[in-house]
């Protein structure tokens, strides 16, 4: 609709455009004053679920102000950035996609999880959705915010949409226009500049129609900068605010508490699926919206599988069950494991190895005041491993210091720690080899898993163990978000004796 206009002529139309969503709003507002009829939205507010979301929020315990901050910050560190770097563009456009609808089959939607980039600097969780932030030679930018528009007879399949003339009031953005509106909105921003420089991840497609508007008016431009502003999105994410922890601190009890209950049901005969079902039902019926990732429910021999999902075996007396659990809380994910004998009582061996797995993980999370990196973490714990596998006998007590980790790491093939916050793997651009520092929320998860066809004695066969917990890392040492699910060897026995007939 725009093609065939100046630059400076689609700066009026927009300006135009949002003086009339300010009007219409004004006059909607004017409307529903004098009946009944209530404003919907495309997610809960505090109008609507005030149980759920306070003053001046707009997901559950993040206020307005907080994304508005997020959105600066990144600017500031994008601007910060070009000016180190000495870069020749002084202006930019960064555009982050929302999350589209996934179908199960014809139009079956699987639930809709949003992109945590967009949600985390928008907190809209409306799919087909897009944040643009462009910014000028003063250093002032603006947030527009593409929406979907309100269609009657879409809503009434779909549910309520928010629309672009409420969506400046909830997100706190500067301007809210139809997504029909991007394809012109980018084409337009791009020629009013030929420097200027795209904040765009073109590697990982997250939104097929928003992708295909980008590269088709990246054609011919040939003097455009192209820029992934992922890493300096997840240099934000990874420090987190004292909302975010304390939505994780909840995401972490209540997962704890889900995995707890499923201990204390569990007993021989219960199959694999019944305890997944347990820590599901738990977790939602404690607040969680769904759980953060599949779980792994894996009993005897299984439990040596790290990625093991099936869920579908029966448990014998005998065996122990590694669960690996976690729950998602208002975007914010726990990640926790816990190891059991379903019977109520370890034997000798899977006792040997798992007060081993325990205290390696103690010294770990002990380490943590000393704000090492992920890889030396991970470095430790294969020497301890090593060494403690070694006093127990299952590796050769004359071996080397590199061959004790070496071995160790066979016997625990994955890394010992990742960060955490919106997702589980959170902020994977961030490499684990910098320094832990106060705000970050990671991971320490040490495990022994011995084959069925290991050279060790056949007691150890078939076992396998693994401790997880989330950490706070805090100026005054580690705090352990998940506390309250048990460990102690003591207090999992104890959990685990409870339904035993």
């Amino acid at each position: 609709m725009f093609a065939n206009v100046s630059a400076r002529s689609v700066q009026r139309i927009y300006c135009f455009r949002k003086d009339y969503c300010t009007f219409k709003r004004s006059q909607m507002s004017k409307r529903e004053g004098s009946s009944t009829i209530k404003k919907s939205f495309g997610q809960p507010t505090v109008d609507t679920h005030p149980f759920l979301i306070g003053q001046g929020e707009v997901t559950p315990g993040i206020q307005m102000t907080e994304f508005q901050d997020r959105r600066r910050k990144l600017m500031e560190t994008i601007l910060q950035y070009t000016e180190d770097s000495r870069k020749t563009s002084d202006r930019h456009i960064v555009i982050i996609p929302s999350a589209v609808k996934q179908y199960m089959s014809d139009k079956i939607p699987y639930v809709f999880r949003q992109n945590t980039d967009f949600l985390y600097l928008t907190g809209c969780l409306e799919p087909d959705s897009c944040l643009v932030l462009t910014s000028a030679q003063n250093s002032k930018f603006t947030s527009t915010l593409f929406v979907r528009t309100k269609d009657n007879h879409s809503e009434v399949w779909d549910g309520p949409r928010t629309g672009p003339e409420e969506a400046v009031n909830l997100f706190g953005v500067d301007q809210a226009l139809p997504t029909t509106e991007l394809e012109n909105f980018v084409g337009c921003s791009m020629k009013s500049n030929k420097s200027v420089m795209v904040w765009y991840d073109v590697v990982n497609v997250v939104q097929p129609s928003v992708h295909k508007i980008l590269t088709s008016n990246y054609r011919g431009n040939v003097n455009k900068i192209w820029e992934a502003p992922k890493e300096f999105l997840h240099k934000l994410r990874l420090i987190k605010s004292p909302a975010e922890i304390q939505l994780m601190r909840k995401s972490c009890e209540i997962a704890s508490r889900g995995i707890s209950e499923t201990i204390s049901a569990s007993k021989p005969g219960s199959t694999e699926h019944d305890l997944y079902a347990s820590v599901d039902y738990h977790c939602r019926i404690n607040g969680a919206e769904y759980l953060a990732y599949p779980p792994v429910v894996a009993g005897g021999s299984r439990a040596t599988i790290i990625h093991y999902i099936n869920n579908n075996q029966v448990l014998n007396h005998q065996d122990l069950v590694l669960m690996d659990a976690g729950c998602e809380y208002h975007g914010y994910a726990s990640d926790i494991t816990r190891t059991w004998p379903v019977g109520g009582a370890f034997t000798n061996a899977q006792k040997i190895l798992y007060e081993i797995v325990l205290d390696v993980q103690t010294e770990l999370i002990e380490l943590c005041y000393r704000f090492p990196t992920l890889d030396k973490l991970f470095d430790i714990m294969c020497s301890l491993l090593g060494r403690k596998l070694s006093l127990a006998g299952l590796i050769p007590q004359n071996s080397s210091n590199y061959e004790l980790s070496r071995i160790a790491f066979q016997f625990c093939p994955h890394h010992v720690s990742h960060y955490l916050g919106m997702d589980v793997h959170d902020t994977p651009s961030i490499p684990r080899s910098i320094k832990i520092e106060p705000g970050m929320v990671v991971t320490v998860e040490p495990g022994i898993y011995i084959p069925e066809q290991a050279k060790v004695p056949d007691e150890f066969k078939g076992i396998g163990i693994r401790i997880e917990d989330d950490v706070l890392i805090t100026e005054n040492g580690p705090e352990i978000l998940s506390k309250n699910c048990p460990k102690s060897l003591t207090d999992i026995t104890l959990l685990a004796a409870q339904n035993q007939r």
